[in-house]
């Protein structure tokens, strides 16, 4: 256990926002974090993974906690389906390279993302037709308002897009996860919808109407001819996928050990067909129809036809290799350049488009 007042969150945040705390705590164990005097601490309570989707903008009054549970136990029994439950302060993309080391499917087209496995069940992370939800069968957790452990189903986690039970106002700061129990398999499944994770392991494919998603079942491998998906079966491993992931994202998504950020910034709006046919007369736009009638247009498109990517803001800049992604491009960005820049996008997409984007990025 580490109690520190005071405390410099700069390398707490991966957007490198040069802020503090009142009060930080960091424990290993759950019977750690059972034992904390609560009421004798700085209030509010905020509880934080790698600080890899947060936007702190100002200083923090009260205390922020960080779990330091680490742990991957894996109960084999021999079966196809393996479940694993892991400590929720293990750093995500080591528990996938973890995975994909022993040959286990479900995990790999969620490489390189960053962020811790608690923060991640949190947030329903996602990436490349695969989110954590579809490999998640329940969390343990500890609630603060009643001082109990608690245990969620996956269906009681109540997920959406990059939402959770965890998120709603009513839950938000509540429980802190502990333990996440995710399921994986021997069988080979790899999801191969996105036509660049195709392209990076030599994969043809045709592309759906955002170029990326593969038109026929795109939940599937079954969508490619008899040949190729044997072939599919036959030879990809979960590790050649986490290389080819792991490639594109290092093309198109700074590093934040070099370059501040927060990774992707905003939602990706989702709109009606009506809405979508006035956005884009002759739907040519990007776009992905979801199986409720409704289409999602990816925003860093909108942005980009906005004329902002490269924009700035004080320190603050668009990426310029995806206008998804908002950084500290000079080191020394501070929360007030990043909320003009945001401001400034949403006003202009709102301008343009008519539709109004809305943060990924937690505001603190």
């Amino acid at each position: 256990m580490r109690i520190q007042l005071n405390y410099d969150l700069s390398a707490q945040n991966t957007f490198r926002m040069k802020v503090s705390c009142a009060c930080w705590v960091e424990y290993e164990t759950v019977k750690e974090l059972e034992g904390l005097n609560f009421e004798r601490l700085p209030k509010p309570l905020l509880h934080i993974g790698e600080g890899s989707n947060l936007l702190f903008t100002q200083d923090f009054p009260g205390t922020v906690l960080h779990s330091n549970i680490e742990y991957i136990k894996y109960v084999d029994m021999g079966f196809e389906d393996v479940p694993v439950m892991v400590g929720a302060g293990v750093v995500w993309d080591y528990f996938v390279s973890e995975t994909c080391r022993h040959g286990l499917w479900g995990a790999e087209n969620l490489s390189l993302i960053p962020g811790e496995v608690g923060a991640a069940a949190v947030q329903n992370i996602g990436a490349y037709g695969v989110e954590i939800k579809d490999i998640l069968s329940g969390v343990v957790a500890f609630d603060l308002q009643e001082r109990k452990r608690v245990k969620f189903s996956r269906e009681e986690c109540r997920y959406g897009y990059r939402d959770s039970f965890f998120k709603q106002p009513e839950n938000k700061g509540r429980y802190v996860i502990t333990s996440v129990l995710l399921r994986l398999s021997r069988k080979p499944n790899p999801r191969l919808d996105y036509k660049g994770v195709r392209e990076a392991l030599g994969i043809p494919g045709q592309a759906g109407n955002d170029g990326n998603t593969v038109m026929a079942d795109p939940k599937s491998v079954m969508a490619y001819p008899e040949p190729v998906m044997a072939d599919l079966i036959g030879h990809l491993t979960p590790q050649q996928v986490r290389e080819a992931v792991i490639r594109i994202r290092r093309q198109k998504l700074p590093d934040p050990e070099e370059l501040g950020s927060a990774g992707s910034f905003f939602k990706n709006p989702v709109v009606s067909r009506a809405e979508f046919a006035r956005i884009s007369p002759d739907g040519s736009a990007p776009h992905y129809d979801l199986p409720d009638g409704m289409v999602k247009v990816p925003a860093a498109w909108m942005i980009d036809q906005c004329g902002l990517k490269g924009a700035t803001e004080g320190g603050a800049a668009v990426y310029d290799k995806q206008p998804l992604v908002l950084v500290n491009a000079s080191g020394s960005a501070t929360p007030q350049d990043v909320l003009a820049l945001e401001q400034r996008i949403i006003n202009g997409v709102q301008e343009r488009f008519g539709v109004t984007l809305h943060p990924e990025v937690d505001h603190i």
